[in-house]
This record gives structure tokens, sequence and C-alpha cells, in this order.
């Protein structure tokens, strides 16, 4: 922690009148696992918020701006709260609680007031929303049969998709999952390229089956593909198809053409769920070429059953500079477009 003595604090600003809360937790072993190694959680805590912790014990002394004391508090009692349930913390957790605690009035303004993050709880882990924006989307894949999750990387689009794919799966209430991306990076047909299909579609399919392995035991998500239950299909070969009783997620999305767009969504049979995820701004086509994500998000969220979340950089869950890059492109493509 830093001594305030040699550090200038944030409230030194006569215009910003100071507070101080005491926090008193009471387990000692679950507020050291709180603070973190080294106590780098409050530190994290200190940068991002602005203000000053003092550990004694199982008391925590905050000092700042009173909004973010208040803040500091709040995302404090929810991790506690994690805690003693009995799930680990992490870094991303810190920084969803941040997140959450200063997006509120945006998440209570758009999505209803719930005063808590959406949660599902899988066999292996508990998943929850981490902003303002994957509140959203997983509101919305609960509600809809066909969900656009749309943004930058890191924001979770395709891992919460997975996330919900495996629990409809373990709920019973899907007999499958499908999975699907388009191979347009590599500039290559897949006929061209060595192996059985599944080893073909394997690297563009990888950040999947990385989601899988962080959602469900990988002895049972290895079985699932023997099995057929859970199944590879490129996107070149879904034409004619009918998909029932399955959870089918398309992945970069951004990458298929509107006649492949359309060949896609058509697939949906009885009984199933879909969740289309992509950045528009990393598209691989060639020039001139439309990406049927696009048109399709045009097109069709205000039908009935059809959601779409746009993830913007305070989405971000990776590192904190993933967020900040994000905004540096974005703020540069803004003034392109200004540009006569």
């Amino acid at each position: 922690m830093r001594d305030p003595g040699t550090s200038r604090k944030p409230w030194q600003d006569t215009r910003v009148k100071p507070a101080a809360i005491v926090l008193e937790f009471d387990d000692n072993k679950l507020a050291s696992i709180l603070f973190g190694r080294h106590a780098e959680n409050l530190a994290l805590i200190e940068r991002r918020l602005g203000v000053i912790a003092d550990q004694r014990g199982n008391k925590l002394t905050i000092e700042g701006e009173s909004e973010a004391c208040q803040q500091a508090r709040r995302a404090l009692a929810s991790l506690y709260k994690q805690i003693k349930s009995g799930h680990e913390i992490t870094h991303g957790d810190v920084e969803g609680a941040i997140r959450q605690v200063t997006h509120a009035p945006r998440a209570e303004t758009e999505h209803g007031g719930h005063g808590h993050f959406a949660e599902i709880r899988l066999r292996k882990r508990l998943v929850r929303a981490r902003t303002a924006g994957q509140d959203a989307y997983m509101r919305a894949l609960q509600k809809n049969t066909l969900v656009f999750g749309t943004g930058p990387a890191g924001t979770g689009k395709t891992w919460l998709a997975v996330a919900h794919a495996v629990h409809l799966f373990e709920r019973r209430e899907v007999d499958r999952i499908v999975l699907s991306r388009p191979a347009v990076e590599a500039g290559e047909r897949l006929g061209f390229l060595p192996g059985d299909m599944r080893e073909k579609v394997d690297p563009y399919l990888r950040p999947i089956y990385d989601a899988f392995f962080d959602l469900m035991d990988r002895g049972i998500f290895e079985r699932a593909l023997q099995s057929g239950d859970i199944e590879i299909a490129p996107l070149a070969f879904m034409r004619g198809r009918t998909l029932s009783n399955a959870a089918v997620i398309l992945d970069e999305a951004q990458n298929t053409t509107s006649m492949q767009m359309k060949m896609f969504l058509t697939r949906l049979g009885e009984n199933s769920r879909m969740m289309v995820t992509g950045d528009p701004s990393q598209i691989d086509l060639p020039p001139g070429q439309k990406s049927g994500l696009i048109e399709a998000i045009g097109l069709l969220p205000g039908l009935a059953d059809v959601g779409h979340i746009a993830f913007d950089a305070s989405d971000v869950v990776r590192h904190e500079l993933v967020s900040r890059i994000v905004s540096a492109y974005d703020s540069a493509d803004k003034r392109k477009a200004e540009t006569p």
C-alpha cells in the first residue's frame, strides 16, 4: 500500500470534499483473500477509483472523494459476498466489480434497474456478467431465440455465448451444441487444407475451444465431440441443413457474406437458439464485399425474439490497456469519418 504521507492524495483539490469510510470484515481469512496477495486487489481499486485504502487486519479505511469511497465500498462488498459463497475471485472479477459500481447508472437505465448483474451457474463454475454490456447480453440470451453480439475484442461476447450454450446443454434444454465460423482469414478453401474436417477447422475454432475448456470439464467436452453432442459445422457445409434442438454459435460473423449469413440464419429449427458474434471493425472480406453481419444487424433486431447487444470499450474485460487501445482506434475512426 502507498504511504499517504509520500503521495498526493486525490482529495487535495479543495474543490473536492474528502470522505472516509471504515469497513470491518467478519472473517480474517476471507478478508485476506479479498484484499489479495500483497494487497493487489486493493491497489487495483485505488488506481481505478482514485482512493486510498489503509488496511489494518480485517479493518479497512477508505479515503477519498465521497462518491469514489462509496463505489469502493460497494465493489468490495460484492467481491466479499462472492468469496463467502465459496467462489474464487480473479483480477478480472475485481475489474468487473469496479465496472459494475462505476457503470451502475448505465446498467439501471438500460437494463431495468436489476440491482445486480446477471449470472448463470454451470457444473464447473459460476459465470457472472462483469460489465453493463455483458449484463444486457446475458439477459438478451435468456430472452431471445436469436441474439447478435457485436463489438471489439476482449468484451467476452464469444465466451458468454459459449457459456449460455453450455448452460442450455447441461439443463437438457437442447440436445446438442453446434459451432461454426467462417475460414476467411487463411485465404484458402477448406477442401485444400490437410486433415479431416475437424483438423481443417480447428485453427479457426480455437477461441471457442478455449472457452469450452474454461466452462466444461475437458473430458466431458472431448466425449461430447466424439458423440456428436458438440458438433463442428463449417459454415461452407451448412447449406441444406435444419438445426433443431440445438444451441448454435456463429463466431467471427463479420466475415460472412450476405448470402452466407442468410443461409446460416435460415438453418434455425424447432427448439433451437442462435448466437451470432463478431466485430464489424475487423472485416477480412475482399474490398467491396458487404459483410453479412452488418446487413443482418441492420435488418433483423426490430423483429420479435431477436436481440442485438453492441459492446464498446467500457465492456473490455482483458488487460486494462486493451480498453484504452480500443478507445484510441474508435477515436481515430470517428475523426476520419468527420473529415470532409
